[in-house]
């Protein structure tokens, strides 16, 4: 079993902070079991198992208890009164009303409180009102390369298993599946698919035509690395004949967002230093999902596919990220760190050719500042250019 370290330590950080941890993200992506990991820390840490309830609301035997109020007093007579109690509730959002019984079990003085869900409705507004300043939210995505490193038990890493990264993607089960075939591997992560569609999104929105829907889920999965707009993804339906409209476009985009399929990334205007709302970028969670949606193992725009990696790794990093862009050049990633300092990058194949090599790094050169610039690319080599530095994809994704 792969150790979620990236997870794990932003977990310690905060136990027995008197605020409830709310764990996000695409389903499947390991959040149950990173609880389960972090529960074995705390038994081996000398916690009485006594003290720690783990309730999963998927499972059946936890339907009976439908009512928040009836699940809060299960939980609240079986606390022990010796030390402080770890609470962890996984798929939170099966239960009706699960903010109040989040706010209730949170003000208990000797409860240390764990959640898990799978889409941002957890974010929605409701929650932010009754919760505004109890909850913190930690955003799980499927494996990062150098937890599939892990997984694989791979001892010498090379650009090879890079490569292999970015077709398989890094769904757990889905990796498991693919040791038995292809096609179990892709059968399974298209019945994930369905599943967040008919369990995460149509539930809760009215998708009046499904047609158009998944064209446009097939659309973004194609433009991962390009700006798009609700107008211009609009004006390329009509020629389609699926006629949505920007309005519409933008609905579906927010959907997808909210259900951890596509993440945003603004657009961060490098002359005026501003964060703009225009012309963004959609990037899909997870590189295996992109070919299963799409139909085909297609590496033939594979650097897009290295930029879709390079931004979730710097997610992972805990970066703030945007793409840099104003009317004469682009950057493909500002990222701010947890201390505030900013660091560009750009993403590409290789930097051997002078074309290339000239067109990556005048963006940089037109930069009037001194923050770090990186250049990340499968090349063996790491030179660098009057301070431009240049890294091995492998090495960089690897080295955190």
């Amino acid at each position: 079993m792969v150790k979620r370290e990236t997870y794990l330590s932003q977990l310690r950080e905060l136990k027995d902070v008197q605020i409830i941890k709310v764990v996000t993200g695409v389903r499947r992506c390991g959040k149950s079991t990173l609880l389960g990991q972090f529960e074995d820390e705390l038994l081996a840490a000398g916690v009485p198992p006594a003290n720690i309830q783990h309730y999963n609301l998927e499972e059946p035997e936890n339907t009976a208890l439908e009512h928040w109020r009836d699940f809060y007093f299960h939980i609240k007579n079986s606390l022990s009164a010796e030390g402080m109690n770890y609470i962890f509730l996984d798929e939170i959002q099966m239960l009706d009303n699960f903010e109040r019984l989040l706010d209730g079990l949170h003000i208990l003085k000797n409860v240390d409180l764990y959640a898990t869900g799978s889409n941002a409705y957890l974010l929605s507004s409701e929650l932010a009102t009754i919760l505004t300043g109890r909850a913190l939210t930690i955003e799980m995505h499927p494996f990062s390369f150098s937890e599939y490193i892990d997984y694989q038990n791979i001892d010498k890493q090379s650009d090879a298993d890079l490569v292999s990264y970015l077709q398989t993607g890094g769904f757990p089960q889905a990796l498991e599946l693919l040791k038995i075939s292809h096609s179990a591997y892709e059968n399974y992560l298209k019945g994930l698919y369905s599943t967040i569609l008919e369990k995460d999104i149509k539930p809760r929105n009215a998708i009046y035509s499904e047609v158009a829907f998944e064209n446009l889920v097939r659309f973004l999965a194609d433009s991962v690395g390009s700006a798009v707009s609700a107008n211009s993804i609009a004006n390329y339906f009509i020629h389609t004949k699926d006629n949505i409209d920007d309005k519409t476009v933008s609905r579906y985009i927010s959907i997808f967002n909210k259900s951890y399929l596509f993440y945003h990334a603004n657009r961060f205007d490098l002359k005026g230093k501003k964060i703009l709302k225009t012309q963004g970028k959609e990037y899909i969670v997870d590189t295996g999902f992109r070919n299963v949606l799409l139909g085909r193992e297609n590496l033939s725009d594979l650097g897009h596919i290295l930029e879709n990696v390079v931004y979730f790794e710097l997610l992972r990093r805990r970066n703030s990220v945007w793409i840099g862009k104003n009317a004469t050049h682009e950057v493909d990633f500002v990222a701010k760190d947890t201390n505030g300092y900013m660091h560009f990058y750009q993403v590409c194949l290789t930097m051997r050719e002078e074309g290339t090599r000239k067109r990556e790094l005048s963006a940089f050169e037109r930069l009037k500042n001194h923050h770090p610039k990186t250049v990340i690319c499968l090349d063996p080599e790491e030179p660098t250019y009057n301070g431009i530095v240049q890294r091995n994809a492998t090495k960089w994704l690897l080295n955190r």
